[in-house]
């Protein structure tokens, strides 16, 4: 599903990525983990095109997206990879259904089409009352599951998460990690999270640890 050979990236003078080569599943749940400021997020940037190497390769369901001319990557990111961060990043003044569906829209797709999709992930995640509903009015939890039905609209082969417990207690944590297997079973996608929660790193299929900017 993912594979990622001999990256480098750099910021000036700062080796942030040094030589990261790894492979990950379909239907894996992979943490990523490692000290502040080992590469984690770049890694899990670039994996999800968000940011370009300079030099090496990822693989993404056969596609070398480090080839993909900026509109490719925009399109292709739209419709193969959802992505959950530790700060939802919810539109305020839009309902939890009008934020959920958003990569629809920008995919082309009416709101008319894209809300039976949307209800749908909703009411996976028990928050069908919370609809129309806008992120105010919502608990943290809440908040977070909607941005987790955000990324999975599309249904992307691939969900990033970048920290994405990190600003809830252990309660709601504990019920988002649990979330990401379930959704794993019921959706079969790939979930790679970098993350500095233990507990969410040894319930994972794998640990995938950076250091200094290489992995292990």
């Amino acid at each position: 599903m993912i594979k990622v050979e001999h990256l480098f990236k750099s910021y000036g003078s700062l080796e942030v990525l040094k030589d990261i080569s790894l492979s990950i599943d379909e239907g894996e749940v992979v943490s990523v983990v490692g000290a502040s400021g080992a590469g984690k997020t770049t890694l899990l940037q670039i994996m999800g095109t968000l940011d370009r190497p300079d030099k090496g390769s990822v693989m993404i369901k056969n596609t070398d997206v480090t080839k993909l001319s900026d509109r490719e990557i925009s399109r292709f990111r739209n419709l193969n990879i959802g992505f959950v961060f530790q700060f939802h990043n919810l539109l305020p003044e839009f309902t939890a259904l009008e934020n959920v569906c958003m990569p629809s829209l920008i995919s082309g797709k009416s709101l008319k089409e894209a809300t039976p999709e949307a209800m749908a992930i909703l009411e996976f995640l028990n928050l069908q009352d919370r609809a129309s509903h806008k992120p105010s009015q919502l608990s943290g939890g809440e908040q977070q599951r909607v941005a987790v039905a955000r990324a999975l609209i599309n249904r992307p082969a691939v969900v990033l998460a970048d920290e994405p417990s990190g600003n809830l207690d252990s309660v709601h944590a504990k019920e988002l990690h649990e979330l990401f297997f379930r959704l794993r079973d019921n959706y079969k996608q790939t979930f790679v999270i970098v993350t500095h929660n233990n507990e969410l790193a040894e319930m994972s299929d794998r640990k995938i640890t950076i250091k200094d900017g290489r992995n292990s």
